[in-house]
């Protein structure tokens, strides 16, 4: 039987190190979202954070980034999911929420659509 591995060996192994983990998460998060950020003030408060916060972190956004694009697309196509694609107010609000809660709003959406036709 082999054990489950650690965030921190994950981190190490995939990565080389908890630095280059968060210039990773930087870097995708970066391009997803479309804002002025400050680098510097993200990179201290990520270093900060633990080792599963961070590998969560950089799945959900390198799936945001290669599904959609960018969570303004998102929001639009969960919208659309939900059946409220021309409700521009909703879609700004869908916009408002967190990445990975935009992410599973989108997934659970999705799954029930086909029964919902």
């Amino acid at each position: 039987m082999s054990a489950k591995k650690t965030p921190l060996q994950i981190q190490k192994e995939q990565f080389g190190g908890k630095e280059k983990l968060v210039d990773r998460v930087i870097g995708v998060v970066s391009q997803i979202a479309q804002g002025d950020s400050d680098k510097d003030a993200w990179k201290s408060r990520l270093l900060a954070a633990s080792n599963k916060k961070l590998l969560k972190l950089f799945e959900v956004s390198s799936e945001i980034q290669s599904k959609f694009g960018s969570v303004e697309k998102l929001a639009a196509k969960t919208a659309e999911a939900l059946g409220h694609a021309k409700d521009q107010p909703f879609v700004k609000k869908l916009a408002a929420y967190t990445p990975a809660k935009l992410l599973d709003l989108y997934r659970s959406a999705s799954r029930s659509q086909p029964a919902a036709k």
